[in-house]
């Protein structure tokens, strides 16, 4: 696998963690505030070390590979 396939799908993975905290939220409603605690704090934590792979990946990245990523919605100088 590529360097920028990996950096592309831990991207994308991370945008579901996010986009599902919602959900997570309705899925453990009914369990005890204690449960509700857990379930919150480990979904939180697997964010954060999504986030950290994705971080840790950009700075490993080839100069080009970073570039073509974070640039994309940049303008060129």
């Amino acid at each position: 696998m590529t360097h920028d396939l990996r950096i592309a799908r831990i991207q994308e993975t991370l945008r579901h963690f996010e986009a599902d905290i919602p959900l997570l939220n309705l899925r453990v409603r009914e369990l005890s505030t204690e449960r509700q605690e857990d379930a919150k704090r480990f979904a939180a934590a697997l964010i954060d070390q999504t986030r950290a792979e994705l971080e840790r990946l950009l700075r490993e990245s080839p100069c080009d590979s970073v570039e073509g990523i974070r640039g994309s919605s940049e303008p060129a100088n």
